[in-house]
């Protein structure tokens, strides 16, 4: 009898500890699809540029100055030498447009995989998704352009000649 429950208690595990969302939905890809939509119909995405730290050397008071009733210094503060952290780059935003959700299909995705596959950025396989593969790619890709960013820019595509260049009226 236990024998004969096993093989389902195994497909019930698998399938709790399967990702949510369905097939393809995962962090990388979640996070490269989102995009959000301007009064004008044009997409854009967000990403927040993380704070620099850089530890420098300086000063900690380690006991505080004693200090008379009329405020003269009765014992001056004692201080150690150690290292404090310094702001290097404050957090910031960049905003920038990209293609919209309905764009980006799998056969759009593939395009641009065989895109960077021709251009030496992107060694997996051709899987029409998002994937961790194609984000790093995209990256590599943008941020020798000046964008670091895993997000495909709508710029990207244009270069890449994935998406339609508007040309000037005559």
């Amino acid at each position: 009898m236990i024998i004969r429950l096993a093989p389902a208690a195994a497909l019930c595990l698998v399938v709790a500890c399967a990702p949510q969302g369905g097939p393809g939905a995962s962090g990388p890809e979640q996070a490269a699809l989102a995009a959000e939509r301007r009064s004008d119909g044009s997409c854009q995405a967000r990403e927040i540029v993380p704070a620099i730290y850089e530890q420098v050397p300086g000063q900690v008071q380690v006991v505080q100055a004693e200090r008379a009733a009329d405020g003269t210094v009765i014992r001056p503060p004692i201080y150690r030498n150690a290292t404090v952290p310094k702001i290097v780059r404050p957090r910031g935003e960049i905003r920038f447009e990209v293609p919209c959700p309905e764009t980006m299909t799998p056969e759009f995705i593939a395009t641009l995989q065989r895109a960077l596959l021709a251009r030496g950025y992107y060694t997996a396989a051709i899987t029409g998704r998002m994937d961790s593969a194609t984000v790093a790619a995209v990256r590599r890709y943008q941020s020798g352009r000046g964008l670091d960013s895993g997000h495909l820019a709508l710029d990207t595509a244009r270069d890449l000649g994935l998406v339609a260049v508007a040309l000037p009226a005559p």
